[in-house]
């Protein structure tokens, strides 16, 4: 990193942008995507002219601003990689009057994505650990990869909120809740630039509530909901954890156009926020304003709308900021000085990052996928699978009485390396380079994984010697026969045990049945699984139930019926190790639901995060009860709670805190963690609110015997609301803070009451929880 200091690299700057030309600055925000041919098609299948016709040669005549994927798009060794990056960066230097190498951009959400790298869980299953701190230091672990081949800014973390987990990117997200989705962001946020890496929230914002859970769909939502739910964690990541760079949403909120709002990106980002990083273009969204939302004629009118609305730096290719940038600017469409105010933002960036100086040469030796990465996946995938249900069965422990004899283990996803990987896994992500959709008679062609990864079926083998173990895929993700569905279940009724593992398989824009593009019609699990889950249930076997998906998935009659339910969010290459030790009991199940489990595939959209006529009622026939809500899991222990305790009183001021401690003992005979979930209920407001949300979590890791306390100071502005004047305030009255074990399993309540009311300035409410844990002695 440069030695410069905040202030002295923007003075360098505004000094350098003086001295350029207008075909100078608009180099420095475009960028070039080596590879683009073969990959546009499978990244943007909507998108028919990436580049604009402009040559690599032309696309660096004048310097340049980023480089797109240079690891991402194609298999290369990572020290020959390392090289190439090196060498055109020297060409791009040498391009540049002023010397100024590019920033180079990789996707970074279940780790670096590229081939050879360590593949982390899914950002769902990282809601489901609710471990901040963990998902720091994965993350800070992902940035040192990057770095060590000249990486520079990741894409990642996705802060959107699942608003209908039918919607194919929920496997992105971190589940429903604001609150808990912007912790984990400002820990993935802090940990990747503790690195080196500049980290890029998105996508800003709503992106996930669209119509009918449809990728791009349209969004409309009113101004209270879009603040208080949509905006909260990217305001929480950017204050708190000081992000340096915002990605903005395709999609249109009220129909305007993200990529083109100066409201948001400039009004609420900067002007409220203080955020002073660049504000960088989805793939393709500046001419999306064009071809896409057509708000705007052409190319340069949408260069024109796009730097005016606060887009800095086009990804991922010079399309829009080239050549059409520049005749706006010429015919005075655009005034000079907004050029000159993006590029001020993305030069004091590579100053900080030390890219006007010499670059340091790359590593002979890079090992993308190191012991203690491993080390780091298979944790935070322990702690993301999450126990469901279970009447005794599990854990299946290897000399014990409850291991089994004999097994049949079915399902599509149980001897399938790739279904433990999201589709922003570099083999998932590339698994089909050509247009063939997922119904072909060969939608999944051998992939090359890049990283060893082993399956259920390997791993239960391993890990429970002295069973036989008979398995059978009973069909794809896809569809089955029904000779494999009867021939999976006489299988099960033969064996002392039946485990059918069923799930998912990510991809891109149809080529899977999760990730980008692969939205859902309703909440069945795909293909023929639930008919699956069903037959292999009526065998009368015992039966555990393991889920391997992107999404939460209607689970049938097996919530009532099936021996144990395992839910895995798409765990990446140390997944069935996980799901293998949880099974056998090496692992207790730590994890909690990020995002609710729907009763019946025809369930209506819901999270818990509604008010009481969006839940249950006698007004309408639909009932949109989750079968599992957000944060339930079970554990293999017991835990006994105390009635929680106020520390600072029963009333406070509307600046206040409240400050309250709750005791948990681990009364069971195995090791645990209880996850102890603090929520708000306001029963009057002079808005409508949720019924309760979440404003604070503690995992208390607990030996048997142990006890542990969690104590928590909540700031009175998590209380805080949109009014009915459209500005944040907190109210007067009385307020209920529920401590329990998920949203639908309450411990117990204490009643607060805030003496005043108070408004609040933009972007200086207090937005988090104070928690602190310990060991109880006696």
């Amino acid at each position: 990193m440069d030695t410069d200091t905040p202030a002295d690299a923007a003075e360098r700057a505004a000094g350098l942008v003086k001295r350029m030309t207008l075909e100078e600055k608009c180099a420095q925000l475009y960028s070039l995507w080596r590879g683009v041919d073969a990959d546009a098609a499978d990244m943007a299948p909507h998108q028919s002219e990436q580049t604009g016709g402009v040559s690599e040669d032309e696309a660096i005549a004048h310097g340049l601003g980023q480089l797109t994927r240079p690891f991402g798009s194609a298999p290369v060794p990572a020290a020959e990689g390392a090289a190439n990056l090196a060498a055109l960066q020297q060409r791009i230097r040498a391009s540049s009057r002023f010397g100024i190498a590019a920033l180079a951009h990789e996707e970074c959400l279940t780790g670096f994505m590229a081939h050879g790298a360590t593949i982390f869980p899914t950002a769902l299953a990282w809601g489901a650990t609710f471990d901040p701190e963990l998902i720091g230091a994965m993350a800070q672990q992902i940035g040192v990869t990057m770095r060590s081949v000249g990486v520079h800014q990741g894409l990642a973390p996705v802060l959107d909120v699942v608003a209908d987990s039918r919607w194919g990117r929920t496997e992105e997200t971190m589940g429903e809740d604001p609150y808990l989705t912007g912790t984990l962001a400002t820990a993935y946020v802090s940990g990747l630039q503790d690195s080196g890496i500049i980290a890029t929230l998105k996508h800003f914002a709503g992106y996930s509530a669209s119509h009918a859970a449809r990728n791009f769909g349209p969004v409309y939502m009113g101004p209270r909901q879009f603040a208080e739910t949509y905006l909260t964690p990217f305001e929480m990541a950017v204050r708190i954890g000081r992000a340096g760079s915002v990605m903005p949403s395709y999609a249109a909120n009220d129909g305007i156009a993200s990529h083109a709002n100066p409201e948001l990106l400039q009004g609420v980002l900067r002007d409220e926020w203080g955020f002073d990083g660049t504000v960088v273009s989805d793939y393709f969204g500046v001419n999306f304003l064009n071809s896409l939302h057509s708000v705007a004629a052409d190319r340069t009118d949408a260069a024109v709308l796009g730097l005016a609305g606060g887009v800095d730096v086009e990804l991922p290719s010079v399309d829009c900021y080239g050549e059409p940038l520049q005749a706006a600017v010429a015919a005075g469409r655009i005034d000079e000085g907004v050029v000159d105010r993006a590029v001020e933002r993305v030069l004091t960036q590579k100053i900080e990052l030390g890219l006007l100086e010499e670059l340091p040469e790359p590593a002979a030796v890079i090992d993308l996928d190191p012991p203690h990465a491993r080390a780091l996946a298979a944790e935070v995938a322990r702690k993301s699978i999450v126990l469901l249900a279970n009447n005794g069965t599990l854990p299946l422990q290897a000399g014990s009485e409850t291991q089994p004899g004999r097994i049949a283990l079915v399902g599509p996803v149980a001897d399938d390396k790739a279904v433990m990987l999201g589709c922003y896994a570099f083999p998932n992500h590339h698994g089909r380079n050509d247009a063939a959709s997922i119904d072909s008679d060969d939608p999944y062609p051998h992939v090359d994984m890049g990283v060893s990864i082993a399956t259920v079926v390997e791993r239960l083998t391993a890990d429970l010697p002295g069973t036989a173990i008979e398995h059978l895929a009973a069909g794809s993700v896809l569809d089955a026969t029904d000779a494999e569905i009867a021939a999976a279940a006489n299988a099960a009724a033969a064996a002392d045990l039946a485990i059918v593992a069923v799930g998912d398989r990510s991809g891109l824009f149809g080529r899977g049945t999760s990730g980008e593009g692969c939205d859902a019609p309703t909440h069945a699990l795909p293909g023929r699984q639930a008919e699956l889950v069903e037959a292999v249930l009526d065998s009368g076997t015992p039966t555990v139930l393991v889920v391997i998906s992107g999404r939460p998935y209607a689970l049938g009659t097996a919530p009532e019926r099936a021996a144990a339910i395992v839910q895995a969010f798409l765990p990446g290459q140390e997944g069935a190790g996980a799901i293998s030790a949880v099974l056998t009991g090496a692992a207790e199940p730590e994890g909690r639901l990020p995002a609710g489990v729907p009763a019946r595939p025809d369930s209506p959209p819901a999270t818990y995060l509604a008010p009481e006529l969006a839940r249950r009622s006698s007004v309408s026939s639909v009932d949109p009860t989750a079968q599992y809500v957000f944060g339930y899991g079970l554990s293999y222990t017991e835990f006994e709670w105390d009635a929680p305790e106020l520390v600072s009183g029963a009333e406070v001021g509307p600046e206040g805190v409240v400050e309250l401690a709750v005791r948990v003992r681990n009364t069971g005979a195995r090791h645990g963690t209880e996850v102890v979930q603090l929520y708000l209920h306001d029963p009057v407001a002079s808005a409508v609110r949720p019924v309760q949300r979440l404003v604070g979590f503690a995992r208390l890791e607990l030996a048997p015997g142990e006890a542990g306390e969690a104590r928590f100071a909540m700031p009175v502005d998590l209380a805080a609301f949109v009014g009915v004047d459209g500005e944040w305030i907190v109210e007067a009255g009385a307020l209920e803070l529920r401590v329990a074990r998920s949203a639908a399993d309450t411990v117990a309540s204490l009643d607060v009451e805030v003496t005043g009311s108070r408004r609040l300035e933009p972007g200086t409410r207090a937005l988090a929880t104070q928690v602190t844990v310990a060991t109880v002695v006696g």
